[in-house]
């Protein structure tokens, strides 16, 4: 776990997120927490790193989401070489929300 984003402040935010009962809270909190743009990127790399799971290829994940190879590679490292956060996210959600149809 990278060492530099813990600290007493990032504590305060999850512990915030955590206490959050369903969609609706979610969406007002996140829409006071960020900008449009920054909700849209943080959802650009979740949709990313769903369809890398789906071994979609970069061609195929940027015409569908608008992400850059940039954002692309950085996401597939972390999802090889990372925390497994995505995948720890991805085995709770239903398998229709977790993981996209691979057509």
């Amino acid at each position: 776990m990278n060492k530099k984003i813990r600290n007493e402040a990032v504590d305060h935010l999850l512990d915030a997120i955590l206490c959050l009962k369903d969609k609706e809270e979610c969406y007002r909190f996140f829409e006071d927490l960020c900008t449009v743009n920054e909700l849209l990127s943080l959802s650009q790399r979740f949709e990313v790193a769903s369809m890398l799971r789906a071994r979609k290829t970069y061609l195929e994940i940027a015409e569908k989401t608008g992400a850059s190879t940039a954002t692309i590679s950085r996401v597939n490292r972390a999802l090889n070489y990372g925390d497994d956060g995505y995948e720890l996210v991805f085995s709770r959600m239903p398998e229709e929300k977790g993981r996209p149809e691979t057509d």
